[in-house]
């Protein structure tokens, strides 16, 4: 392996997206205040139906995953697209790299940007709302998938996309209504039944629901019986971005 090359890879991928902390460090913090401003003083003390938190508690831990996982496939989608439209990506696939140490070195950038969005997000709503850690191994452990499953899924869209309102397309139409209705701002108790089977199938809830349970100890699904399934929906995602990179899917048009 060339794992010096993965490095570097790796660490302009970083720095791409550090050099623009407006936008990946500070727009998250804003968000949060304006989501402290918005629920926590719109809401008060009202209590989340069914489960014993109040509102706001029960809402941070889920928008710190829209956070993770938003930023996550913005981060493969636009290097992707931005390399794609300046006619960089062929140097890419010149470059002596492995289909596997390009996809690795791209999904773990994505998965360091989501954490530190997560933590600026988190750090900043922290004086004002009880935020606990129960369990942190599945904190880290779904809070680690959906980056990798959201940083693939990036990945795969910048290689299909032709220009930038094909990823515009994507996020406003694909990734923003799944990650809305993921369950971040209710519990699938409140919905009637008919919605609460059509909220199953939406995967980034199990995400969302599992990342919540480690703060928080309670959520709508059992997280234990969901692990296998995230772990595996990332390996898949992982194996399909090596396979298409492989074969240099809309890579060579």
């Amino acid at each position: 392996m060339n794992l010096l090359g993965a490095w570097t890879l790796f660490k302009r991928e970083v720095h791409r997206f550090l050099k623009v902390k407006m936008q990946t460090i500070v727009t998250p913090a804003l968000t949060a205040i304006l989501y402290l401003l918005i629920f926590r003083y719109a809401m008060g003390e009202r209590q989340v139906p069914g489960l014993d938190v109040d509102y706001f508690t029960f809402l941070v831990p889920g928008l710190a995953m829209m956070a993770m996982m938003q930023n996550a496939f913005a981060n493969t989608s636009s290097s992707m697209i931005m390399g794609k439209v300046m006619g960089m990506h062929i140097y890419l696939l010149m470059a002596p790299l492995s289909a596997f140490e390009v996809v690795l070195a791209f999904l773990a950038a994505a998965v360091v940007r989501a954490f530190v969005v997560a933590v600026v997000f988190l750090s900043v709503l922290s004086p004002f709302v009880d935020i606990s850690i129960l369990h942190p191994g599945i904190i880290l452990l779904y809070g680690l998938c959906a980056s990798i499953i959201m940083g693939g899924l990036g990945l795969i869209a910048g290689m299909w996309a032709k220009d930038f309102d094909n990823i515009a397309m994507v996020t406003n139409f694909v990734i923003l209504p799944l990650t809305f209705l993921s369950g971040v701002f209710y519990s699938v108790k409140q919905l009637p039944e008919f919605w609460q089977r059509v909220n199953d199938a939406n995967p980034f809830f199990y995400l969302t629901d599992g990342f919540r349970y480690g703060f928080l100890g309670l959520g709508d699904t059992d997280p234990y019986a969901s692990i296998m399934v995230v772990i595996g929906t990332a390996l898949l995602t992982i194996v399909s971005c090596w396979y298409l990179w492989l074969a240099g899917w809309r890579m060579k048009e």
